[in-house]
């Protein structure tokens, strides 16, 4: 379900503006102040032509964005000079660029205008999606839908990938004395794959640093994108809390790969993917560590079946529809029928659409076609002109028309 949509808020701003014939794009010709701009973009006028207008300021790390309205201007040897209220953040300089609108399009209502048509393509057209951050483990059968998710169209697993064990977390990571205030264990109750996981038990009083490490035979993953296994944690951890340790040395002396671990809910098993810094350093991995980064406070954490993986080598195969299902209420993804010994203990890859979003900031890119963006704001502009509701229903009928462009929706199970 391509969306060709490649406009910023800023282009769209623009090709609006240009149907208005209400902006004209200038630059400065030289420096000014936070209250002038100096252009020789302009065509000579008096010096009350450009009283009134507004200056959409498009460049300048501090001043890129903002909108002002024209006080006053001057020209002189066919140079404009420009003076805005509010001042802006920088002094003006040479080079810098503006757009400047006719007093009656003041930009901060076009910006309503495209969000409004955005707001009307909402439910009737959807940015495509898809999400790799769920995994079967052979057992759980409901799955929380990633709230990137309104519809979701397949559901796919993955049959294979090519991988390489780093640690099958069955043994004690004991190749170095542990941090102070954890104790190590393997739990071979509370596990996602083999005989057991390695367990973690963080005292109140824990310092942070290397938790503790595991030698293992020397892995070449120069050719490896991602680390991933199962991660678990009795207390609810921020991206980065937590990281695995990968070196070419013993007890991970100096360190290659700082994996962090992504966030942690409480008490529920995560399969994270994270992706390796710098394979090419990987050529001779003996070690593989656990850090506390940042104190996590009185915790377990556990850490499960951990491995290298080759992304693009993943074959992945389509779930049957009849064997899952959408519970609305819930917002869950259900496995029925027989499907959760279908999926196994393998990653989901989930094929959907989400809502698009709306454009808080010049640099934000449109989710829904262009066209349909920028004829029904010229419509619903020019609807607030008196003696234009006739051209203002000739767009917004050129924007009906691009709707009907908009793809179909096959196989949706709208997730609420």
């Amino acid at each position: 379900m391509p969306i060709i949509a490649t406009q910023t808020r800023e282009d769209l701003r623009v090709s609006v503006g240009r149907i208005f014939g209400a902006v004209k794009l200038i630059t400065a010709a030289t420096a000014g102040s936070t209250t002038t701009l100096l252009t020789d973009s302009l065509a000579t006028g008096v010096a009350t032509d450009f009283n009134g207008k507004w200056l959409v300021f498009t460049s300048g790390t501090n001043n890129d964005g903002l909108i002002r309205q024209v006080t006053t201007s001057t020209v002189a040897a066919n140079r404009v000079t420009l003076t805005c209220f509010p001042a802006v953040t920088d002094a003006t300089a040479t080079g810098d660029t503006a757009e400047l609108w006719d007093e009656a399009y003041d930009p901060v209502n076009v910006h309503e205008w495209i969000q409004q048509a955005i707001l009307d393509a909402t439910g009737r057209v959807f940015d495509p999606t898809e999400d790799i951050t769920l995994h079967g483990d052979g057992n759980t059968a409901r799955f929380d839908i990633p709230t990137t998710f309104e519809y979701l169209r397949d559901v796919y697993v993955r049959r294979s990938v090519t991988s390489k064990e780093i640690h099958n977390c069955d043994t004690a990571w004991d190749e170095q004395t542990v941090l102070a205030n954890v104790t190590r264990s393997v739990d071979t109750e509370d596990r996602k794959q083999g005989s057991g996981s390695v367990r973690f038990v963080f005292a109140a009083a824990a310092a942070t640093g290397v938790v503790s490490s595991k030698a293992i035979s020397s892995l070449d993953l120069k050719k490896f994108t991602h680390a991933e296994g199962w991660a678990k944690s009795t207390v609810t951890t921020a991206a980065g809390d937590l990281r695995i340790l990968l070196d070419d040395t013993p007890s991970v002396a100096s360190v290659i790969e700082n994996l962090q671990i992504p966030v942690l809910t409480a008490d529920i098993w995560r399969y994270v993917r994270i992706a390796l810094d710098t394979p090419e350093l990987d050529s001779a991995i003996i070690s593989v560590g656990f850090r506390h980064q940042v104190d996590i406070g009185a915790a377990t954490v556990w850490l499960d079946d951990l491995k290298a993986v080759i992304n693009d080598s993943a074959i992945w195969e389509l779930v049957p529809r009849h064997l899952w299902t959408i519970d609305k209420e819930a917002r869950t993804l259900i496995l029925v029928d027989g499907g959760v010994g279908w999926v196994g203990s393998k990653l989901l890859k989930l094929v959907g659409g989400d809502n698009p979003l709306l454009l808080n900031a010049d640099a934000d890119v449109n989710e829904v076609p262009d066209a349909y963006v920028i004829y029904r704001a010229v419509g619903l502009g020019l609807m607030t002109r008196s003696g234009m509701e006739a051209k203002a229903q000739f767009y917004l009928g050129l924007a009906e028309h691009e709707a009907s462009k908009f793809p179909p929706l096959i196989n949706a199970r709208f997730v609420i």
